[in-house]
């Protein structure tokens, strides 16, 4: 009994590594898997203009802000719809239209959540959805925003939405903080820190976090992945 075990339980944790390595790292198992899901999404109803979307970036900086925000949210983005197609408009490098399949594939696990206004259907009709995406236009090819810098000049992710929202609808989804609020103790924190600003870090700063947007009371949790 013992000798089956001793080749049994190896066999087991080779099969489910293998399963885990395809389902988790492979692209292309995690592109497929991405665009069942959007599909199943799309076909509840489950996905709206005005969307926003939240995931844990793998991209350098993500730790930092996590760590920094106490938050897993790293990255965040608006999902448009385009014909039967559907996109999320991101800050990354540049400012552009990302497949949603391709944009949840990229985040860590696949993992996402998508929320939602609370009276979305009252606020976001057709028309503010067209000027949505004309202040979005604004932003189009705008490089990405590694100071996190208040101005227009350049743009982070959760700075693009809260710009979007407040220019077309009126409304604050999130607080505005300083850079001073955040939790910037970490040592993976404070070498970024160092290595963009030197030793004039902008204290001041305004900034919006994925978190705080995450957190605002005026959306709601549409569905989680």
């Amino acid at each position: 009994m013992k000798k089956i075990l001793l080749f049994i339980v190896p066999l087991v944790l080779l099969l489910v590594g293998v399963y885990a390595k395809r389902k988790f790292f492979d692209p292309k198992q995690r592109l497929n898997a991405a665009t069942e899901q959007v599909a199943k999404l799309a076909g509840k109803s489950q996905l709206k203009d005005g969307d926003i979307i939240f995931q844990t970036s793998l991209s350098r900086q993500s730790a930092a802000i996590q760590l920094a925000t106490h938050s897993q949210y790293s990255h965040c983005g608006l999902i448009y719809k385009t014909g039967d197609s559907y996109f999320v408009y991101e800050a990354v490098q540049p400012v552009k239209l990302t497949p949603l399949n391709k944009w949840i594939a990229k985040g860590k696990g696949g993992h996402f959540v998508i929320k939602r206004l609370k009276n979305a259907d009252e606020i976001l009709t057709p028309r503010v959805i067209a000027k949505m995406k004309q202040v979005g236009e604004t932003f189009k090819g705008k490089n990405y925003d590694i100071y996190f810098d208040w101005s227009d000049d350049k743009i982070y992710c959760s700075e693009l939405i809260w710009k979007i929202y407040k220019r077309s609808t009126g409304l604050e989804v999130g607080k505005l903080q300083q850079l001073r609020d955040f939790d910037l103790s970490s040592s993976i924190v404070q070498q970024i820190m160092k290595k963009r600003y030197g030793n004039s870090i902008p204290l001041n700063e305004t900034v919006i976090s994925p978190v705080s947007i995450f957190n605002s009371d005026l959306l709601t949790v549409v569905t989680a992945n």
